[in-house]
C-alpha cells in the first residue's frame, strides 16, 4: 500500500487486534473484541499529533536543535520549525523493514548511519505482540559504530479508554516530579520539582476533565511486580501504559480535540529520558560499540 505510512501490518490473537505501520514503525490501532484502546486514523492519514510514533535516538525536543558531543557542537535538522527545535528522533518517518513475523507479533527494523548534528550509526527493532489480553511492545537499539553512543528512547500512544469519553475518566500517574518548561519553547527551565501538594500530583488519580497537558513528568516509581503503571479509568473499567522502570519519564498531552475523533484524547508517552537530555544529560543511556540494548513497555484494557 501507498500512502503516507505505507503497508499496514496486522497482528491478531483471539479477539485482539493491533495494525503497525511500515513507515515510522508507529502503532496505528489496538482493539480488543472490537473495543479501541488507542486513538486511530486511517491508513491514507497522516498520522496526527504524533500519534503511535517511535521516538528514537532521542524522545521530545533538544533545544535549539543542537547539543555537544565530544567537545564538537552538533547541529540537527530542525523538525520543530515553531520553536526551532529537534523532535521526536530521527526514525518516525523512515521506511522499516519486517524482520520477523508471525500472526500475533511483528517485529520492524531499520539503520540510521550518521545524520545530520548525529554522528552515531545505529539500528533499532521494535517487536509488537499481542499477549496476556494486551500489547506489549519491545525496543532494541544496536550501536553500530566505533564510539560510545547516547541516547533516549521513547514512543507516543494515546491510550483510550474504551468506548468512554476521556474527560469522564481519571488519569492516574506514577510520576513524583514534574519539568518545568519554557512555555514558548517546551525545552526545561530548571530542574524537577516534586508534585506533592500541587495539581499536577495524579499519583492518586484525578479526573481529566478541565486538564490541559502538555507536560513532563519524571520520577516514575514501579510497583511491587517492578513496571511503572498508568493509567485512564473510569468506572466500568479503562486502559493501562505499563514500563520498565528504565522508562522513569512519561509525557502527558490532552489536545482538544483529536483529528478525526471530534473529542478529547490523552498521550501518555514512555520516556527513558526527559526532554533535552542530550544537552543535559540526564538519564541519557549510553552503549558501547556493538552492544545492544533492549527495554519494554506495553497497553492492556482494564475491566471494571
Amino acid at each position: 500500500m501507498s500512502g503516507p505510512t505505507g503497508e499496514q501490518l496486522e497482528i491478531r490473537s483471539g479477539d485482539a487486534r493491533a495494525v503497525v505501520t511500515m513507515i515510522g514503525a508507529s502503532l496505528r490501532a489496538f482493539e480488543v473484541a472490537g473495543v479501541p484502546y488507542v486513538e486511530t486514523y486511517g491508513p491514507d492519514e497522516v498520522p496526527p499529533l504524533g500519534a503511535g510514533a517511535v521516538l528514537v535516538p532521542w524522545p521530545n525536543r533538544v533545544g535549539g536543535a543542537t547539543w555537544s558531543h565530544a567537545g564538537m557542537r552538533q547541529e540537527l535538522e530542525v523538525t520543530e520549525p515553531a520553536r526551532g527545535n529537534a523532535i521526536h528522533g530521527l526514525v518516525r518517518r523512515e521506511p522499516w523493514t519486517v524482520a520477523e513475523r508471525t500472526e500475533s507479533a511483528v517485529t520492524l527494523a531499520v539503520e540510521i548511519a550518521e545524520a545530520q548534528g548525529w554522528p552515531f550509526p545505529f539500528s533499532t527493532t521494535i517487536e509488537y505482540a499481542l499477549e496476556d489480553g494486551g500489547l506489549a511492545v519491545t525496543h532494541t537499539v544496536r550501536n553500530t559504530g566505533g564510539e560510545e553512543m547516547p541516547f533516549g528512547v521513547g514512543t507516543h500512544p494515546y491510550p483510550r479508554p474504551g468506548n468512554a469519553d476521556v474527560d469522564d475518566c481519571v488519569l492516574t500517574l506514577a510520576a513524583g516530579t514534574v519539568l518545568p518548561v519554557d512555555p514558548e519553547t517546551m525545552v526545561p527551565s530548571g530542574k524537577p520539582q516534586p508534585l506533592d501538594g500541587t495539581d499536577l500530583d495524579f499519583r492518586g488519580g484525578r479526573s481529566l476533565r478541565g486538564v490541559e497537558l502538555d507536560t513532563a513528568f519524571g520520577g516514575c516509581v514501579p510497583g511491587e511486580d517492578g513496571l511503572v503503571r498508568h493509567s485512564v479509568t473510569h468506572p466500568g473499567g479503562g486502559v493501562e501504559v505499563w514500563a520498565e522502570p528504565v522508562f522513569g519519564w512519561v509525557q502527558v498531552f490532552t489536545p482538544g480535540e483529536f483529528p478525526g475523533k471530534g473529542a478529547r484524547a490523552v498521550a501518555i508517552e514512555p520516556m527513558t529520558c526527559p526532554p533535552d537530555a542530550l544537552n543535559s544529560g540526564t538519564d541519557l543511556i549510553t552503549v558501547a560499540p556493538g552492544d545492544t540494548w533492549t527495554g519494554r513497555w506495553g497497553i492492556r484494557p482494564l475491566h471494571g
